[in-house]
């Protein structure tokens, strides 16, 4: 890397503090009034547990939260590639959550949907296609998990 190049990389670390920029999970930051406030709702199936875990990774786990958060978690298949011989080679996974967050006194505090998509291939093993199956709907899960967050953080819900 030239000086030039390492001068102008240093100048655009002080570009951006001076902007006013902050990190959203950094002291003073929008998440950090989030942080262990949610309590989430039991899941009930394995794509749920799934949503729950990131959201607790990102936002951390609470027993006695204010904020209760529930979410209706939508999935669809379809089939996207064929083989020459007709076998279905690839799927695509549609993911759609309806999420509400309530305080204490089961006002709606904050309420939205996320949609996204991801997809896996069928492979000749049944147990190959399942086990593909399966990771393509955890990653789905995280995908509209941080959805839900940057949502949330978007908001003040302080």
């Amino acid at each position: 890397m030239s000086l030039f190049n390492r001068r102008l990389f240093c100048l655009s670390f002080a570009a951006l503090a001076g902007c006013g920029f902050t990190p959203v999970y950094g002291p003073g930051g929008s998440a950090e009034g989030l942080r262990g406030r949610i309590d989430f709702a039991t899941p009930a199936d394995e794509e749920g547990a799934a949503l729950v875990r990131r959201l607790e990774d990102r936002l951390g786990r609470t027993t006695t939260g204010d904020l209760k958060m529930t979410a209706e978690i939508r999935l669809k298949e379809a089939a996207l590639g064929f083989l020459p011989d007709g076998e279905l080679s690839r799927f695509n996974v549609d993911g759609q959550v309806d999420w509400e967050l309530r305080d204490s006194a089961g006002r709606a505090v904050a309420a939205g949907q996320e949609r996204s998509f991801t997809s896996y291939s069928a492979t000749s093993t049944t147990v190959a296609t399942t086990f593909a199956q399966r990771d393509a709907r955890r990653r789905l899960m995280v995908i509209l998990a941080d959805r839900i967050i940057a949502d949330l953080v978007s908001r003040d819900l302080s």
